[in-house]
């Protein structure tokens, strides 16, 4: 099953997020930052980068408002800190369908408007595993930035 990802944030480009965040560490309670941060104006539409399955549309502490959608090849793709959500739990949803709205929600709140945006291999990528702090995760986390631009 092909695998094309469209830009999450509407009117994003890769200028605004940096490469430099996917796996950087110390990053808060975490330790590593899995994901990347893509920037934008608060309210902005957040698309789904892939069509699939939504398996959980809620709240959660450190992500606030999330959808996470389960696409092709197995990947889970987490969508945090949203404004609002606008899909429910178990609906299907298309390539570039909105899901929500950019904001600043969970552990974001204060910080500007940004989309946490993480794919998580359901299948183990075992040869992307490092002796790095929590390098063994890295067979799971797919870097987004690398799959956008």
């Amino acid at each position: 099953m092909p695998e094309e990802l469209a830009m999450p944030v509407v009117g994003a480009s890769s200028n605004d997020w940096s490469d430099q965040t996917f796996w950087y560490e110390p990053w808060g309670s975490s330790g590593v930052h899995k994901g990347i941060d893509i920037f934008g104006q608060q309210n902005t539409s957040v698309i789904a980068a892939t069509g699939g399955l939504v398996l959980y549309s809620g709240e959660l502490s450190k992500g606030g408002n999330v959808v996470a959608i389960l696409g092709p090849k197995w990947r889970l793709h987490y969508y945090a800190h949203l404004q609002a959500r606008t899909v429910t739990t178990g609906r299907w949803v298309w390539g570039s369908s909105q899901i929500g709205t950019l904001g600043s929600s969970g552990n974001a709140a204060g910080k500007p408007p940004h989309l946490h945006y993480s794919i998580l291999s359901v299948i183990p990528l075992p040869w992307k595993s490092t002796t790095d702090t929590q390098g063994w995760k890295r067979m799971f986390y797919l870097d987004p930035g690398e799959k956008l631009t």
